[in-house]
């Protein structure tokens, strides 16, 4: 999901898309993921030294950006989306966390949004954003555009499907995970060939970088490794995944699959991951690195 999760920091697949009844949980998300991320960041931050401007191209509401403005405390961050009601979330975290007089945001789709920057960037951090915009490597273009000379791009893009459940529940079949494994990526390849200009592509992050004319310095994936019994957000956190994947295989999931899901997400059922003592959280998350000639 490679495996993909639907990001946030892209041209808007429907118009109408409700972004402000989503926001919680893509917060949720980057929150329970937060030491994923900053490992990719000390990561980073071993060759990316006191960057002056650091922006995040796709940053929803702004959960990794704060991150960002953590690791590099001499950066001004921008935070970059297509969606008002995330930026508006981005600020007030921001502010809630002391970030306010060195963080700034963006609106507007990606790349073009990034023409209002007032000036290019020493890090740009696109993560999951880049899958939803048509032509991957004309957009890859563009971020290598914005940098500047002797900056990094960071495309967290490609990992492993995350993992929530044991194989053999107790009940229905073994194997949902693995189904909804497969939902996924059908519905996923539905949505990249729908967007506006999609253009197929190989998904060689390392040779796409280079063919835009940066030079890649380094892949390393990263490692969420939340064991059970897991806490009360974390639960929550995996009950709106399964809810927003049942949604999401309604059509193509067999009848006993979805009987599993009812019972998985039904907080009076003792086999629910409300309440289960097996429920975890085990994802891999991969980040690429170039870095524009000098």
């Amino acid at each position: 999901m490679a495996h993909h999760q639907h990001g946030h920091g892209h041209s808007h697949e429907h118009d109408d898309f409700d972004w402000a009844r989503m926001a919680p949980l893509l917060e949720a998300e980057a929150e329970l993921y937060a030491p994923l991320y900053t490992g990719a960041l000390e990561w980073i931050g071993r060759d990316v030294t006191a960057p002056g401007l650091v922006v995040d191209a796709g940053s929803g509401p702004g959960v990794v950006s704060c991150l960002l403005a953590d690791a590099f405390p001499g950066a001004r961050v921008v935070a970059v989306d297509g969606a008002a009601p995330l930026l508006d979330r981005a600020r007030d975290r921001a502010a809630r966390h002391g970030l306010a007089d060195r963080f700034g945001t963006l609106a507007g789709d990606l790349p073009d949004a990034l023409a209002g920057l007032d000036y290019p960037a020493d890090l740009l951090w696109a993560s999951r954003s880049l899958h939803h915009l048509g032509d991957q490597r004309a957009a890859l273009a563009a971020f290598a555009g914005h940098l500047a000379p002797g900056g990094t791009l960071a495309l967290l893009e490609g990992g492993l499907p995350a993992r929530y459940l044991p194989r053999d529940l107790g009940f229905g079949r073994p194997g949902l995970q693995a189904r909804l494994d497969a939902v996924h990526e059908d519905t996923f390849a539905r949505m990249r060939r729908e967007l506006p200009g999609s253009v197929a592509v190989t998904e060689d992050w390392p040779a796409l970088l280079t063919a835009v004319g940066l030079k890649h310095t380094g892949s390393r994936s990263f490692l969420l490794d939340l064991p059970a019994p897991l806490d009360e957000p974390a639960r929550a956190f995996v009950a709106g995944m399964l809810s927003r994947q049942r949604a999401m295989g309604e059509e193509q999931l067999a009848a006993d699959d979805l009987a599993a899901l009812d019972r998985l997400l039904d907080p009076a059922d003792e086999a629910s991951v409300h309440r289960r003592p097996d429920v975890f959280v085990l994802a891999a998350h991969t980040v690429h690195t170039a870095v524009r000639a000098g």
